[in-house]
């Protein structure tokens, strides 16, 4: 570590800022909203340095900034000229302001941009309103100190005041209740006792991390378990707390795995334990994801519970294949509906599919996909219909099959790697809009109002 990073308090202090341009006065207005004393000059004299803790130098004449440097080292005092390190004594940081809350990011002066694009990153993923939490937390410590004297009890508390209820409250605009919250929190002196947990149903989206919503990427950081499907990969569970606990529930077809009374009865045990629960699914968790059935399980064991909604596997599929699943003239309805089976037998109103025309998405009826072609040809369905099967959608082992809806049917299963696949059918395919497709695009802007259909494995 070559820079010792610390944060100095500047309220009512002089700080000095050399120069007349805009960097310049960027400089001046952050040491203002740090509370400093700011004095600016166009070049330097030893006056100006008088009684200051801090000097910054821009936009100025190379003799000013190297006096400004050598005075300020002279005297002691913290010196920075922009874009000269071999004339400061500390490097500004890019900063992520949430005050209380502040971040601090630096290279040591060597990539000032790759600073700024770290800093970008982190803000995505700090709530905007943790400084409110740090706030309001803060004006209980000493309560907390003196009603918990222990450290380790102390840091229970507080851990479940700033990743709890409390937490969420405030996350979500709710501040009133928020406070509320932490003083019944707070109100009793059984810091041991027994609470019940949070279960957050989080969607995963399709596989890629970037997909993942803030909220989503935030519980996974917090969770003490996190239940995931097989569907999750690890790129996305790579995302969760060092010593968090995995428990893998997904269905594998034909495989002997945990049903979903099973599944619903371990999320009520966890949360009962007072651990913090991460349900984690494919997609979207109300996009056949028995989220339904999951949220009911924990109301009726008065299990708080929250759910996080992900991408689902329609979209990033469509999306990453540049394929609209609604077009004007083309498609301007979508359909969602499962491939599942009741006795062998796609689950499916084809009369009523085929009438609703838009695009219809079919999720997890891959190996149905010879039933439901039949289906779809008995109520009219052209078997030339244009068709891409697409394999592990949304991430970067994203494959395409294209052909028509008979093709596909009959070359689907040796095609497939077995991944979680989506097939899209309808006059929409031939919108894609990626080079090698671009006068089918066009072409595809003169269609008549169509459908599509989409299969998911």
């Amino acid at each position: 570590m070559r820079h010792f990073p610390a944060f100095l308090d500047l309220t009512g202090r002089p700080a000095l800022v050399i120069g007349s341009g805009e960097i310049a006065q960027r400089k001046a207005r952050l040491l203002a909203s740090a509370g400093a004393r700011v004095r600016t000059a166009e070049s330097f004299g030893d006056a100006l340095l008088r009684e200051c803790v801090l000097a910054i130098g821009a936009d100025a004449e190379d003799a000013e900034l190297l006096a400004l440097s050598l005075a300020a080292r002279r005297q002691g005092i913290p010196v920075n000229v922009v874009d000269r390190p071999e004339l400061c004594s500390f490097i500004m940081p890019a900063i992520v302001d949430r005050d209380p809350v502040t971040i601090a990011i630096s290279t040591g002066g060597t990539s000032p941009v790759l600073a700024r694009l770290l800093r970008q990153q982190i803000e995505r993923l700090i709530a905007p309103t943790i400084g409110r939490l740090a706030s309001m937390v803060g004006e209980v410590t000493a309560e907390i100190r003196r009603r918990w004297p222990g450290v380790s009890q102390r840091r229970r508390v507080l851990e479940r005041l700033l990743t709890g209820r409390v937490a969420e409250l405030v996350f979500a605009g709710e501040e009133a209740d928020a406070r509320e919250a932490m003083r019944q929190d707070i109100s009793s002196h059984e810091s041991d006792r027994e609470t019940v947990g949070t279960v957050f149903l989080v969607g995963a989206g399709p596989g890629a991390a970037d997909l993942l919503t803030l909220r989503a990427h935030r519980l996974l950081g917090e969770a003490d378990v996190v239940v995931h499907d097989r569907l999750v990969g690890a790129e996305v569970l790579a995302l969760t707390r060092r010593d968090a606990e995995r428990i893998d529930v997904g269905k594998t077809p034909g495989q002997p795995c945990m049903p979903q009374d099973g599944i619903n009865e371990l999320l009520v045990r966890l949360a009962y334990d007072g651990r913090k629960v991460v349900r984690l699914k494919g997609g979207d968790p109300f996009v056949f994801g028995r989220g339904a059935e999951e949220i009911d399980a924990l109301a009726r064991a008065r299990v708080p519970f929250e759910v996080v909604p992900g991408v689902t596997a329609a979209l990033a599929c469509a999306a990453q294949a540049r394929i609209p699943l609604t077009r004007r003239g083309t498609a301007r309805s979508l359909t969602f509906a499962t491939g599942h089976t009741k006795d062998g037998v796609p689950d499916i109103d084809f009369a009523s599919a085929t009438k609703q025309g838009g695009t219809l998405a079919i999720y997890m009826g891959i190996r149905m996909l010879p039933q439901l072609r039949d289906g779809m040809l008995r109520h009219g369905v052209s078997p030339d219909m244009p068709a891409a099967l697409i394999e592990n959608g949304g991430t970067r082992m994203q494959r395409e099959l294209r052909g028509t809806l008979t093709s596909i049917a009959a070359d689907a299963a040796d095609w497939s790697h077995g991944g979680p696949a989506l097939l899209l059918l309808g006059e929409t395919v031939r919108c894609a809009t990626d080079d090698g497709l671009a006068s089918a695009a066009l072409a595809c802007s003169d269609q008549q109002e169509g459908w599509a259909l989409a299969f998911v494995r």
